[in-house]
C-alpha cells in the first residue's frame, strides 16, 4: 500500500515511516482531539483530527473513519489482527474499538494512556530500546484505575513502568475542578493546611464554602496526578483565570504572563526548596505553590512558577537516569505545547548527557495517541 497508489483515504493526515514490521493493525486514540492509526508494515497513518468524542458528530466521524482506515485493508486483501484503544473503559473510542474488535472476531489491546504518549515518540523517531518519559497533561486513566497526568515512565515497547509521578491534588467537585482554577487553587491551599483561607479568599465565586467543606470531609475530591491541573492551580492563586472559558485557558494565560515577563527582566533563578521528591519518585510542588499563593507581582509569579517547574523536571529526571542508567528522554502530552516549558527543556536537558526526544511531525497532544497505541500493539504481537 502507499500513498502515491492512491490506496490510503482522504482522511490521512500523517504518514510515519516505521522502523519495525507492523501486521495489519488499527488504534483508536483516546478522548479529545480524537484520530485513529493504520498501521501496516513499515508504514503508519494517523488520520485527520475526528474531534472530542463527547460530541455525538465527532463519535460518528471516528466510527466513519474506522471503517475507512480498514477498507484500505480490504483492498489491498489484508486483514487486520488486532485493534488497539486507550484504558478507560467509558471512551467511546474504547467501547467501539471492543465491539469492532468482536465484530471481526480479532485482538483488542487496551493500552495506557501516558504509555502510549511516550510510545507516540518512540515510533515518530524510530527509537528502538528503552527511555525515560516524563507524560505532562490534562489526565488519562492509570493502570491503577486513578487519573494521571503527570508521569515518570520508563517505557520499552510494550513495556513500561511508573517510576515517578507528581503528588496529587485532589479535585474539589471532580470535573467541575478541571474547568475552574480557583478550584485547583482551593485543593492547593487545602493541602498546605490553609484550608479556612478558601472562603475568604474566594469569596467572589460561587461555592468557595461548598467546596472547602467538601475538601475538609473529603466529598467528590478525587486526586489526581495531573500536571495540567497544577498550572491551573498556579494560575489560580496569581489570580488569572479563575474559571475557564476554552480547554487550556488558565495554562495558556500563565505562560503569557510568564513570557512577557522573562522577555522584559529575563528567567527568574528557581524558588529555592520550592519542590521535594521522596524515596518512591513522588514530585511535590506545593512549596512552589505556596510560595505563588502571597505573590503580588503576577508576571514573576508566572515566571518564577515556570523557572522552578523546569528546575524540579530536571533534578527528578536526573535521579531517574541515574538510577535506571536510561540515556534518553522523552517529552509527551498536552502540557509540552507550552513553548517555555519546552524551550527551557531543551536548553537544559543535553548539558546534563541525556539525549531530548520531542515530537518532530506530530504534536505533543493527544492526536499523537493512536500512534503510540499502534506502536505499542506492534511489540504486544510481536511476543
Amino acid at each position: 500500500m502507499s500513498m502515491q497508489q492512491g490506496v490510503v483515504p482522504g482522511c490521512v493526515e500523517h504518514q510515519i515511516e516505521l522502523t519495525r514490521p507492523a501486521p495489519p493493525l488499527l488504534a483508536m486514540g483516546a478522548w479529545f482531539k480524537n484520530t485513529l492509526c493504520l498501521a501496516q508494515g513499515h508504514q503508519a497513518w494517523v488520520s485527520h483530527t475526528v474531534g472530542d468524542l463527547f460530541q455525538a458528530e465527532a463519535c460518528l466521524a471516528h466510527e466513519a473513519t474506522a471503517r475507512e482506515l480498514l477498507q484500505v485493508l480490504q483492498v489491498a486483501d489484508k486483514k487486520p489482527v488486532a485493534i488497539a484503544h486507550d484504558l478507560h473503559p467509558d471512551l467511546h473510542s474504547t467501547r467501539f474499538a471492543v465491539e469492532l474488535a468482536a465484530e471481526l472476531g480479532i485482538e483488542a489491546i487496551g493500552v495506557q494512556h501516558h504509555h502510549a504518549h511516550i510510545a507516540a515518540i518512540a515510533a515518530e523517531r524510530g527509537i528502538s530500546g528503552p527511555v525515560l518519559g516524563l507524560a505532562l497533561d490534562g489526565v488519562g486513566l492509570g493502570s491503577d484505575g486513578q487519573a494521571w497526568g503527570g508521569e515518570l515512565l520508563s517505557v520499552d515497547g510494550n513495556q513500561f513502568a511508573r517510576i515517578g509521578h507528581l503528588r496529587p491534588l485532589a479535585l474539589p467537585g471532580g470535573d467541575r475542578a478541571a474547568r475552574d482554577p480557583w478550584r485547583m487553587a482551593a485543593a492547593a491551599l487545602f493541602d498546605l493546611g490553609r484550608g479556612e483561607e478558601i472562603a475568604q479568599r474566594f469569596a467572589d465565586q460561587a461555592g468557595a464554602e461548598i467546596v472547602a467543606a467538601m475538601l475538609a470531609k473529603g466529598l467528590n475530591s478525587p486526586r489526581t496526578s495531573s500536571m495540567g491541573r497544577v498550572f491551573d492551580a498556579a494560575a489560580g492563586l496569581l489570580g488569572i483565570c479563575p474559571k475557564m472559558e476554552f480547554e487550556a485557558e488558565a495554562a495558556i494565560a500563565l505562560e503569557q504572563s510568564a513570557t512577557a515577563y522573562i522577555e522584559t527582566h529575563g528567567w527568574p533563578a528557581p524558588l529555592e526548596d520550592g519542590w521535594h521528591i521522596d524515596a518512591g519518585g513522588e514530585l511535590d510542588l506545593l512549596p512552589l505553590l505556596g510560595a505563588l499563593s502571597s505573590e503580588p507581582d503576577t508576571g514573576y509569579g508566572a515566571a518564577l512558577f515556570h523557572a522552578t517547574l523546569v528546575a524540579a523536571l530536571l533534578h527528578w529526571v536526573a535521579r531517574a537516569a541515574e538510577a535506571t542508567g536510561i540515556e534518553r528522554l522523552a517529552c509527551g502530552g498536552g502540557c509540552f505545547f507550552n513553548k517555555l516549558l519546552r524551550s527551557a527543556l531543551a536548553e537544559k536537558v543535553p548539558p546534563t548527557g541525556l539525549e531530548l526526544l520531542l515530537p518532530r511531525r506530530l504534536l505533543p497532544g493527544d492526536t499523537a495517541i493512536s500512534l503510540g497505541q499502534a506502536w505499542v500493539a506492534i511489540h504486544v504481537l510481536e511476543k
